[in-house]
């Protein structure tokens, strides 16, 4: 990426980021193409994505930024028109970073045919003045990684006192704050002496965590899974697990077991878990104990 004058981005390949999606009734106008200021909702939609394809939940990582990102202007080039029920994908790239603005390029295709492409002109300023402020050198970071198709996410194991705050603030906002878990039934004994995992992205935030507790007659149990909120369905906690079960088998655990609430147990299943037993509440919300061999 550079500051120089350079061809939009038409192609499919010119893009490594797409967010799918299908033409609603809502979107198109007497003519039965899309009403054309819905492309603009379209490619917004895509930079919401394109957040959590970076592993970056977009507020947070804007607060420990320190400012926020602003339209400056906006330029949409029609070529064809979507219909009712097509499916379109939008690519999406970073293609500029200057000193404190950011230029993404978009295009929407239906498969290989190029629809409509865009140009988005972001500030990088200060919320409370608006005024510009040069782009933080980790969001460059980020943003040229992401483009390089650098990983967005690293994963580490550990105790409590090195991973502890991260872990502890992401399990008390999703158990605690989102699922309304008392917080005594949230700590306990075990935190201090089992084995922690925590993903993170590339700003340093904690987006995923879990434990491993002690094994008991070769079966180990892997409990407080938490991803953070927006970057679910990201691979992040499919991540942490890997972890844990590496971990597990490297000390000759034979089977890891865990506490699957029902509405992950899709989630666990793909990643080779069967139901063990019959479900259970705990805390008030359906469970049920799900295993998975180590050998």
């Amino acid at each position: 990426m550079t500051t120089e004058t350079r061809t939009a981005a038409n192609r499919r390949e010119d893009f490594r980021f797409f967010h799918r999606l299908r033409v609603r009734w809502a979107e198109v106008d007497m003519q039965k193409i899309v009403f054309n200021a819905h492309y603009l909702m379209y490619f917004d939609t895509a930079i919401a994505d394109y957040w959590r394809a970076m592993a970056l939940p977009y507020e947070e990582a804007m607060h420990s930024l320190g400012g926020d990102l602003y339209v400056r202007k906006a330029t949409i080039d029609f070529r064809a028109s979507a219909r009712m029920d097509d499916v379109i994908d939008v690519g999406m790239k970073c293609a500029r970073i200057g000193n404190s603005s950011i230029v993404f390029e978009g295009a929407l295709f239906r498969q290989d045919q190029y629809l409509v492409g865009c140009e988005l002109v972001y500030v990088f300023a200060d919320p409370a003045t608006q005024t510009s402020k040069p782009v933080p050198t980790g969001l460059r970071e980020v943003l040229l990684g992401f483009e390089a198709g650098e990983p967005m996410r690293t994963v580490e194991t550990g105790g409590w006192d090195a991973l502890g705050e991260g872990a502890g603030a992401l399990r008390r906002a999703v158990f605690i704050e989102e699922q309304n878990i008392p917080k005594e039934l949230e700590w306990d004994a075990h935190d201090a002496v089992v084995l922690h995992a925590v993903a993170r992205n590339r700003l340093g935030q904690v987006i995923a965590t879990g434990r491993l507790l002690h094994a008991e007659d070769g079966v180990s149990h892997i409990g407080r899974m938490a991803v953070h909120r927006t970057l679910r369905s990201g691979g992040h906690g499919a991540a942490v697990m890997q972890a844990l079960e590496d971990a597990a088998r490297a000390r000759g655990d034979r089977e890891v077991a865990l506490n699957a609430q029902r509405s992950a147990e899709r989630f666990y299943a793909r990643l080779g878990y069967t139901v063990h037993g019959e479900p259970f509440e705990e805390a008030r919300i359906p469970h049920v104990e799900m295993r998975r061999s180590l050998r």
